[in-house]
């Protein structure tokens, strides 16, 4: 049986290796010189070969197959997110990890591709009364209930992420716009309620201390140390950078989780403007490519997977570079293929391997 290739996205692919090149090259920088951190680039080595496995694994199958299996793919994610709230391992402040003695795993990470698979299937076999509200609610609750779960760890970041997931695909799969603003006027009170009476004063402080990091947080213990040494890490980085390995701040461990949370500032010291433009360019350009995917798939459901997984990469790229800049909360969401991290580097191949099935089969399969 031979398998006509031609629709492989070469551009896609050819991203792929340019940003896993950058997140070598930086996460090997970033653990250097950091004790700590010993054994990292090597573990990372070994997340990128066995997301590149399951990448080429998820190629080759057609992504209609994931249809049959919705149901209980969704329910194993509530069942990990549910059990993460119960035994999970708690680390910077969140219950988010399961521990399996040598690694640990973030259920939410796959939990973004879980959920993206659910919606689109959902909407694929509602395509007719996509504009109603029967469906719009229903697509809220199944994209709201794990979004929770996320949120209770408490995990604002990955929440953030499936909460656009949701509001893109919803938005692709043709609901009404008028739909989504009494939506979002319905969100004005529930955010006050939350912001004054569920969140605590150190959770309200770490998202304000963005603004301005010395009035929200003059003692520097709540974050306002992390934004002040990554807008200097950027910023001394000049045009050029101050040479791979040698960046002052980088190397003398002054970012905070700097090989996964604030790999864009580590780039930008050491690779200068020049550096961190490329590596965003290349981003950008492949959330271009999941778009252009997504808009020639065959059908409904591989065109909101693809809008899925590029409101992912969106987000993730959007959120990581603004709290890198101090436009954004700080709130731990990683840079797609670069920063390092087991579960999402895992997450993110095997996104791209779902999109190259969609591509591949946007025409019929030749025998």
């Amino acid at each position: 049986m031979i398998r006509s290739w031609r629709s492989f996205n070469y551009t896609l692919f050819g991203c792929v290796i340019v940003l896993i090149a950058f997140s070598l090259a930086m996460v090997y920088s970033a653990t250097a010189n950091v004790p700590y951190t010993q054994g990292y680039f090597s573990r990372h080595i070994v997340n990128i070969i066995v997301g590149a496995i399951v990448m080429v694994l998820l190629t080759v199958l057609d992504y209609h197959a994931f249809e049959a299996w919705v149901l209980p793919l969704y329910l194993a994610t509530l069942l990990a997110l549910g059990v993460v709230l119960a035994i999970g391992q708690v680390s910077s402040g969140a219950q988010s990890w399961l521990d399996f003695g040598i690694r640990t795993f973030q259920p939410s990470e796959p939990a973004k591709i879980l959920v993206i698979v659910a919606l689109a299937a959902f909407w694929a076999r509602a395509e007719r009364d996509a504009g109603t509200w029967r469906i719009f609610l229903l697509s809220l609750i199944l994209a709201g209930v794990p979004t929770l779960l996320v949120f209770i760890q408490p995990d604002f970041g990955t929440a953030m992420v499936l909460s656009s997931i949701w509001l893109l695909m919803a938005w692709n799969a043709r609901s009404r716009w008028w739909h989504l603003l009494i939506l979002a006027l319905a969100a004005i009170p529930v955010g006050w309620y939350g912001w004054n009476e569920i969140l605590q004063d150190y959770q309200r402080t770490r998202l304000l201390i963005f603004i301005d990091p010395l009035r929200f947080d003059p003692d520097l213990k709540e974050g306002a140390w992390n934004i002040i040494q990554a807008l200097t890490a950027i910023g001394s980085g000049g045009m050029f950078g101050q040479g791979w390995t040698r960046g002052i701040l980088s190397q003398g461990n002054y970012l905070p989780v700097q090989y996964s949370d604030f790999i864009f500032a580590v780039t930008g010291e050491e690779l200068g403007f020049a550096g961190a433009t490329l590596l965003l360019i290349f981003q950008l350009a492949l959330i271009w490519q999941a778009l252009s995917i997504g808009a020639e798939a065959r059908d409904v459901f591989g065109r909101l997977i693809a809008t899925g997984v590029a409101a992912m990469f969106i987000c993730h790229v959007f959120v990581h570079v603004g709290m890198n800049m101090s436009i954004m909360p700080i709130t731990g969401i990683p840079l797609p293929f670069v920063s390092y991290g087991g579960s999402f580097t895992l997450t993110s191949l095997a996104a791209i391997g779902l999109l190259q099935s969609i591509a591949l089969r946007r025409a019929r399969i030749v025998f």
